[in-house]
């Protein structure tokens, strides 16, 4: 079950009004703050998921007393990408202002970049900078990876690059290969709003996700543009890349490229593959923050965007709700302003949490988790408390075995860690 959960490896987030958060933050932190790692023991009889061992379920594993959030690195700059190639023991992590670092094994950060990309990004505004990363599922046998970023005029890009044939911890510049390239909407009302999370499906698609580029009214509800949707290519075909022939608008009604649209900003999704499934976190704009959950095999779903906001008519007043796809979960902004959605739990070490999908909002900062169980939220839960708050979490992200972590906008990662 595990090495068929790898084969998706997917991060990011965004914001009120944009991308991480509206709220005013620095633009280059380099800060070296040190978090103290926090632990939860979990009392069973108050807790809505079953954390301690049960037969069948942990093998020889000894029971569990609690998880903690192990910090094993930190000082990096904005990171906004964690990842890792299936089955690597190394993590990628990606620092917003255009370069990817490396933590080996033993998690120390290797003093070489693997990527450095710094003088064609522009990272001005927090939402701005080098947003996404992820590597071909046959990245082992021919070194290809993806990255999306805003370059130097503004635009945002998703492009191709090589690794190095006689260094794995080195890759070029040069290698750099155009995919798609969109300016800003012609009637965007800030720089903000370029989503940027990348993917790989089971079918082997590569799968990105573009916010409406702060242009609703003309973006959200128009499939014809790749603005405020999660689309699908196939970048081992054609030239750039081929259009799926299972995607909804291949024939005619949208984009090919597009699989869903109506979104504001989608910072970050990611695809279970087990039960086929992609979580799509969206950002809200007045009121409400919002995650959908959607089967893979399908398509052309109708977020809302912008003539809804999460469960509520919004630039149409008197809109039809029947006529978009519901998220299966909100929140208002009584409880946080930007949600960052994660991933679906199905590592190897903490086999209590498996199926548990985690999240959390930049704002508030807090870590809150479900399972979804036959098209039904189950088992929701609050690990603020327990976990504790190690500062505004850019994103989640997967190392290449498929266990869970945070990074944060400090610069501070942390792993999801079983004590035993």
């Amino acid at each position: 079950m595990v090495a068929v959960f790898l084969i998706a490896f997917f991060f990011l987030r965004g914001s009120g009004e944009g991308g991480p958060s509206d709220t005013t933050v620095p633009e280059e932190s380099g800060a070296t703050t040190s978090t103290p790692e926090s632990t939860v023991t979990t009392n069973p009889d108050t807790s809505s998921t079953t954390i301690a061992g049960s037969a069948g379920a942990t093998g020889d594993l000894p029971a569990l007393q609690g998880v903690e959030l192990q910090t094993v690195a930190e000082g990096l700059r904005q990171p906004t990408v964690l990842t890792a190639p299936v089955g690597d023991e190394r993590l990628f992590v990606v620092e917003r202002v255009g370069v990817i670092r490396i933590l080996d094994p033993d998690r120390l950060l290797l003093e070489a970049e693997f990527l450095d990309i710094s003088d064609r990004v522009l990272a001005n505004g927090i939402e701005q900078g080098l947003l996404g990363l992820t590597f071909h599922p046959d990245y082992a046998s021919n070194g290809r990876f993806f990255v999306y970023y805003t370059d130097r005029e503004g635009r945002r890009q998703l492009s191709e690059f090589q690794v190095s044939v006689s260094d794995p911890n080195l890759s070029s510049p040069d290698t750099e290969k155009v995919l798609i390239e969109r300016e800003q909407p012609p009637d965007a009302t800030d720089i903000r709003h370029y989503a940027g999370q990348l993917g790989f499906g089971p079918e082997g698609y590569l799968w990105v996700s573009l916010g409406d580029g702060a242009d609703s009214r003309a973006q959200g509800q128009d499939p014809n543009t790749l603005f405020g949707t999660v689309s699908r290519i196939d970048v081992d075909s054609g030239d750039p890349y081929a259009i799926p022939p299972e995607n909804p608008f291949v024939e005619s009604g949208g984009a090919p490229e597009v699989w869903a649209y109506g979104l504001r900003n989608p910072w970050r999704f990611s695809i279970d593959p087990i039960d086929g499934l992609i979580y799509i976190a969206d950002v809200g704009h007045a009121d409400q923050e919002e995650i959908n959950v959607l089967p893979i095999d399908e398509g052309g779903f109708n977020l809302g965007w912008s003539d809804v906001e999460g469960t509520r008519c919004f630039h149409v007043q008197d809109c039809d709700l029947e006529n978009y796809t519901a998220p299966v979960l909100t929140y208002s902004h009584d409880e946080g302003c930007s949600v960052t959605g994660g991933f679906v739990y199905r590592g190897s070490a903490i086999p209590e949490l498996t199926g548990t999908y985690f999240y959390s909002d930049w704002c508030s900062q807090w870590i809150k988790s479900f399972k979804y169980v036959n098209g039904q939220l189950t088992e929701e839960r609050d690990w603020t408390a327990d976990l504790g708050q190690i500062g505004q979490i850019n994103s989640f992200g997967l190392g290449g075995d498929g266990e869970l972590y945070a990074i944060t906008h400090d610069g501070v990662v942390a792993q999801f860690v079983a004590n035993r």
